[in-house]
């Protein structure tokens, strides 16, 4: 029986670090025949060219692409990718396609498969949060066929969105497959490799909202501001490339040389999670503060809009833009009560066997490309 070839679509440090553990555990199985588009921001030498690391992963099949020169609008981008990877999917011709999340090139990987009659398998849909990435999470489910959920909160509302249940497989989240922290580098090393010498520090993430554009300069300088009067050490990691990333990045270019500050365009996945795990806390709008943080027992700051809706618990503050509420919040960190107990909403580190699983059923393979409405009961 012929190999079923599959193709993962990534496009930034994040969705790699979601699909690595599927990746590596089918292309360790000689039941199928694994390739990887890459695109994105792995392709910007401005944010650390991380094409790099998928490379250094081990992988093969690497097909690169590049979708945009610097910040450009997203319709365009998208419009690029999706004439990109059709191209190479006509040349491939995969049995499935593997997408993650809530960005224009899971939009394009479905866009592409969906009107190619190819299965398409989105990871992580049905989640909510506050900026343009819900339409476009969204959007991606409604294209997708088969979807690799976090937990049944995620499947309830492709449920409700009239996806079949037949199609909806409960994982976890895949990144916690990388997770362990005995399978971690350890911190002294990596604070070698990243040259690190702060003994305490946090970690700053913050991402621009593309539909706050026009305010991003302002939110990152007062950041920025009490970041500096706090007199903390911070680890920081650039924004994604979205809309409003170049003022994020003129801000942050202004204590490049601050000695509490110590800024990176990317960190290997494993490294970073490392750092995340020895660090006091995190601050910033990235879901790493939402899933990773906690799992670590980390707290986390959470500024702004871009996480609404999403999970909460004990160990995470949310407060707005401001000065007053950030520089508050940061008070509060240190005496945060911290829970013991972290809900269990992201899995149990085993996506990647349960994705394997689900690959070797016959039963997978025969899920149907047309798609109908299921009213919802």
């Amino acid at each position: 029986m012929k190999n079923k070839k599959i193709v993962f679509l990534t496009g930034t440090r994040a969705d790699f670090g979601k699909l690595k553990s599927l990746i590596k555990i089918t292309q360790d199985s000689k039941k199928f025949d694994i390739h990887i588009f890459v695109t994105g921001m792995h392709m910007n030498s401005k944010y650390g060219k991380t094409v790099d690391e998928i490379y250094k992963s081990g992988f093969k099949n690497i097909y690169q692409f590049i979708n945009h020169d610097t910040v450009e609008h997203m319709d365009r981008t998208l419009a690029k990718t999706v004439d990109g990877f059709s191209h190479y999917i006509a040349e491939i011709k995969p049995d499935l396609i593997v997408i993650h999340g809530d960005r224009v090139e899971a939009l394009a990987g479905a866009i592409v498969g969906s009107m190619n009659n190819i299965l398409v398998s989105h990871v992580e849909g049905g989640e909510i949060s506050g900026t343009i990435d819900e339409l476009i999470r969204h959007s991606v489910s409604k294209l997708s066929h088969i979807h690799l959920v976090a937990n049944d909160e995620a499947k309830r509302r492709l449920l409700q969105m009239g996806e079949r249940n037949e199609a909806i497989f409960t994982i976890g989240s895949p990144d916690l497959d990388l997770m362990d922290p005995q399978k971690l580098p350890k911190i002294e090393d990596v604070k070698k490799y990243y040259e690190i010498n702060f003994d305490t520090y946090s970690v700053l993430i913050f991402h621009p909202v593309t539909t706050e554009y026009e305010k991003m300069a302002k939110y990152a300088n007062d950041l920025i501001e009490v970041l500096i009067e706090s007199q903390r050490n911070f680890i920081v990691i650039y924004p994604n490339n979205d809309l409003g990333s170049n003022e994020i990045l003129y801000e942050l270019n202004k204590v490049s040389t601050h000695p509490n500050f110590k800024i990176f365009p990317s960190l290997r996945f494993e490294y970073f999670l490392s750092l995340l795990k020895n660090a006091e806390f995190m601050i910033g709008n990235s879901s790493a503060a939402l899933r990773e943080a906690p799992f670590y027992k980390i707290p986390s700051i959470n500024i702004g809009t871009r996480q609404d809706n999403r999970v909460k618990n004990k160990n995470i503050i949310n407060c707005d833009y401001s000065q007053e509420a950030i520089s508050l919040a940061i008070n509060k960190i240190e005496n945060l009560d911290l829970s013991d107990e972290i809900p269990n909403q992201f899995g149990d580190g085993t996506s990647d066997k349960q994705f394997i699983e689900l690959l070797n059923n016959d039963k997978f393979w025969k899920i149907k490309q047309q798609k109908q409405f299921l009213e919802f009961k």
